[in-house]
């Protein structure tokens, strides 16, 4: 049922609640239907209030377990309008008063996609905080259901306002109106503010930072797409067709896999099945050549060929400077989705969609000197979030932690190396007081990789910013825990450029490494 309402009920709010005659319930129902108020951003509406009992929300299908809410909330269903009768729906979750932390947290959301994070939501409220997130601005449903494909047409990407809300601005638009809400309900401002979101979200936090740098207290950003335009450009440079003679199956994956670990593994002092600091992993991929016929234990020289360029990443072909780094020794096991997958959902629609504005665009003509530069100008300055400068971030006291898996089969793990290189050199001071840098030997996208189902997947990001932000305790080792294989093995992250290396005991426990 909604309920949209813009009289008095404002003033009314902190007596309804803080009144012994209504139940938390009572309030969620009843004191905060059809609560609109003006912000910087327009006037949002509410226009759902409903009350969910503990465990009621079940999501299942979860590595390593089913999740479900363990406090009672007020799930409240808003949306703030934007320029083009455009508006951004999202959800504000409160615990009862008792749960309540006094933090508040937004999350972030995924590729295309305008689905609002409940994972995240639940995580959050478990741990007490008021929490939100939104749709970026436009719908799956009129967006093929938040994927992209070849020729299919994506209406978000022909809107100016709605691509620009998508990464740079639709988390900024709901947070004032959601803060506002919390404000009301438990008669106070959050004490702290964060945010966290992770693949397209970790480009929003970067968004955040850059372009409303005073609105969190501290920032979690993921396996970040900040350059969003050439991430989609490197998926279009890896793609190769399964019937070319460069194409390289799960097999040949596989074996060059193998073949680095068996180099490399031990680099950090122990065997586990993990390269700890591709970068020092020495190997030739030449030596995995097929001397005579072709076999399963090597490869082609066409092979080799694309092997190196996903190494290398893309460049430009008229100047020969790199567009977007290319992908890590140990990452190779999931690269089908490189060859196979990803410039068709994301690179080919961008392409078609907003940049050529022809659906039929063939991308195997795509220009790598022209094409480029058109991409930047119709499409990089309403997506990227790369500035080397975030002085007023900085200034605001604010922090960011920010996670990047090696073997992560979307994003090139040396783009937020390289990033925060940038940052170091163009701004006063060091950076590890404000901006840290965690690298995740064998992580995936955003957690597990099914190629290491040994490694932990949950990486405690947020714990680690809560206590910079509150507690001053800057950080230089994060822990990692919940493998996929179901065991209770733990991993220590590094504050980069420090790395784990093995100092004795159970190999198995994170406290057995040192950052060093």
């Amino acid at each position: 049922m909604k309920h949209t309402f813009f009289g008095t009920i404002l003033p009314l709010l902190p007596m309804a609640l803080g009144s012994s005659q209504l139940s938390f319930e009572q309030f969620c129902t009843s004191g905060l239907e059809g609560y609109a108020k003006t912000t910087n951003h327009g006037q949002f509406t509410i226009t759902n209030v409903t009350y969910i009992p503990t465990g009621a929300i079940s999501l299942s299908n979860l590595t390593p377990t089913n999740l479900t809410n363990t406090a009672a909330f007020c799930r409240v269903f808003a949306s703030v309008p934007y320029p083009k009768d455009n508006h951004v729906a999202f959800e504000v979750w409160l615990p009862d008063k008792v749960n309540y932390n006094d933090r508040f947290i937004s999350v972030g959301n995924g590729g295309f996609s305008s689905i609002i994070d409940e994972i995240s939501l639940t995580n959050a409220l478990n741990s007490g905080y008021a929490c939100a997130g939104g749709n970026t601005g436009h719908l799956d449903s009129d967006n093929n259901g938040g994927s992209g494909a070849p020729g299919v047409y994506l209406p978000f990407l022909h809107d100016k306002e709605q691509v620009e809300a998508w990464i740079h601005n639709s988390i900024a638009m709901f947070t004032s109106a959601a803060k506002e809400i919390v404000e009301k309900v438990y008669e106070r401002p959050p004490k702290y503010s964060y945010y966290q979101g992770c693949s397209t979200g970790g480009a929003q936090g970067f968004a955040l930072a850059q372009f409303h740098p005073t609105l969190f207290d501290g920032i979690v950003a993921g396996s970040p797409g900040n350059w969003y335009s050439h991430l989609a450009l490197s998926f279009l440079w890896n793609s190769v067709d399964n019937t070319s003679t460069s194409y390289l199956p799960q097999e040949s994956l596989d074996l060059i896999t193998q073949y680095v670990l068996d180099k490399c593994d031990t680099l950090d002092g122990v065997k586990d099945g993990v390269i700890e600091n591709p970068l020092i992993c020495d190997y030739d991929i030449s030596n995995l050549e097929c001397q005579n016929s072709h076999s399963s234990n090597c490869l082609t020289k066409q092979q080799i060929a694309q092997v190196k360029k996903i190494y290398q990443g893309p460049k430009n072909s008229h100047t020969g400077a790199s567009l977007y780094p290319g992908f890590s020794v140990g990452s190779e096991k999931a690269w089908i989705q490189q060859e196979s997958v990803l410039a068709d959902a994301f690179a080919i629609p961008i392409l078609q969609n907003r940049v050529f504005n022809n659906l039929s665009y063939d991308a195997t003509t795509f220009d790598w000197n022209h094409d480029v530069k058109a991409l930047d100008e119709t499409v990089g300055i309403l997506i990227d979030e790369i500035t080397p400068d975030l002085s007023a971030f900085k200034a605001h006291g604010a922090k960011m932690v920010v996670t990047q898996a090696w073997a992560d089969p979307y994003n090139a793990a040396l783009w937020p190396i390289q990033h925060r290189e940038q940052l170091q050199q163009a701004m006063s001071g060091n950076i590890d007081d404000w901006f840290g840098l965690f690298m995740v030997p064998g992580g995936g996208h955003c957690g597990s990789n099914p190629a290491y189902p040994q490694v932990p997947g949950t990486w405690h990001s947020l714990d680690t910013l809560v206590s910079w932000v509150e507690h001053g305790q800057k950080p230089t080792q994060m822990l990692s825990t919940q493998p996929a294989d179901g065991t209770n093995r733990t991993r220590k992250l590094c504050l980069w450029p420090t790395v784990a290396h093995y100092k004795g005991g159970n190999p198995d426990d994170w406290t057995s490494y040192s950052c060093q």
